[in-house]
């Protein structure tokens, strides 16, 4: 099973990038795709742009990656309780493409924050949205207080948090796709 897995956010020393990646990896037979949402330059979007210049090739790019998986794993950055600027931005432009982005894709989403709440808003924010975009959602999971329970290493830490991963990426069928 081919796992798209990225954080939803373009920082260089994304926690959620390594959530996302650590969740993937725990995948049984998953062949994971480390996507860095960094390589999809695209303009801010509207339409005066789209009419302008059409689809950027970024966003086409982004799309085809999705396209081209069976599942993925999308862990969430959290910017003031919504979805981080750019991931906001890139996902706006591949839905002119098809609003339909994820064809029916099983997906987990994920987040993490330095905070207690683990990027809760965000999260709920997804969790609502994705399916009005084609996404079939297995599950969910937040982790709190990132810099606590997580190693770069080992992972989640905390026994109690590395069980409900578990639990959630079973949700995930296994012939995805």
């Amino acid at each position: 099973m081919k796992v798209l897995a990225f954080g939803a956010s373009t920082s260089s020393q994304s926690i959620n990038r390594q959530l996302a990646i650590h969740a993937a990896g725990l995948i049984p037979g998953a062949e994971v795709t480390d996507l860095d949402l960094r390589q999809f330059d695209v303009p801010i979007f509207s339409v005066d742009a789209e009419e302008a210049d059409g689809i950027p090739a970024g966003a086409r790019r982004f799309f085809d990656t999705i396209r081209a998986h069976d599942a993925a794993v999308i862990s969430f950055a959290e910017h003031n309780g919504s979805y981080a600027a750019a991931f906001k931005n890139l996902y706006d432009w591949a839905s002119r493409i098809d609003q339909q982005v994820w064809g029916g894709m099983p997906v987990l989403l994920l987040a993490g924050a330095a905070g207690g709440r683990g990027g809760a808003s965000v999260l709920a924010a997804a969790e609502a949205a994705f399916p009005h975009m084609g996404a079939e959602v297995k599950g969910t999971f937040s982790l709190p207080s990132f810099h606590d329970h997580f190693d770069a290493e080992r992972g989640i830490t905390d026994a109690d948090l590395a069980d409900r991963l578990r639990e959630t990426i079973a949700a995930l069928p296994s012939n995805a796709g």
